[in-house]
């Protein structure tokens, strides 16, 4: 237990330049202190605790922003940078070593029964304000960009942006930890680049055709 309450300070090190010191992190990471107390949940929670389970989980939703459901199943290493208004299901299963940034929703789609949450494999990456929906694997190294809602699976090794999610395959390279928002590929935009080539090419050759005539 002491070894994982470490790595879930060490990866905030690895993952948050802005981290200075562990007495800063340790006192003011909400996104720590809510790992912390999922885990204490979950392990009511496994043991049929259901009520203090869920109680604990809320007090920590309070404070921090964060609702992680106690039947969460959280891996090593799991790292929420800033964290307010993420939200993790019931049925929610992280590897290791997976980052979720603020405003993510790992959810279900409806009433369902079972297993209904996300399935996030090792070295995800989640960024802000993306929602991840219903009973479907993001394979591991695998990145969600910012704002998108991925209704499918997600291949390993691969990148997913817009609404509803497209997947840009990565060739089977591993996609790297570290996300620069900004750089990540727009399949609309690419469409409406494509568009506006036609619309130019047909213009000049209505130009060609009104020379001739």
């Amino acid at each position: 237990m002491w070894k994982i309450l470490k790595e879930d300070i060490e990866v905030i090190f690895e993952q948050d330049p802005a981290a200075r010191s562990y007495i800063e992190v340790i006192l003011t990471y909400s996104g720590l202190h809510a790992i912390w107390a999922h885990r204490l949940a979950h392990g009511l929670f496994k043991r049929k605790l259901f009520f203090l389970a869920r109680s604990v989980s809320q007090i920590s939703r309070f404070f921090t922003g964060i609702e992680i459901h106690p039947g969460a199943k959280i891996g090593r290493k799991f790292f929420i940078d800033h964290g307010m208004g993420v939200v993790i299901g019931e049925t929610c299963e992280i590897g290791d070593n997976v980052t979720v940034y603020q405003g993510v929703t790992l959810g279900g789609t409806g009433k369902e029964k079972g297993k209904r949450h996300p399935t996030l494999q090792d070295n995800a990456l989640i960024a802000a304000g993306a929602k991840v929906l219903g009973n479907i694997t993001i394979g591991e190294n695998s990145k969600v960009g910012a704002g998108s809602v991925v209704l499918k699976d997600v291949p390993n090794n691969s990148t997913v942006v817009g609404i509803p999610g497209k997947i840009v395959i990565q060739n089977g390279v591993k996609v790297k930890k570290d996300l620069n928002h900004q750089d990540l590929p727009d399949p609309i935009a690419d469409r409406f680049l494509e568009l506006e080539n036609e619309v130019k090419e047909l213009q000049e050759q209505l130009q060609k055709w009104k020379e001739r005539s």
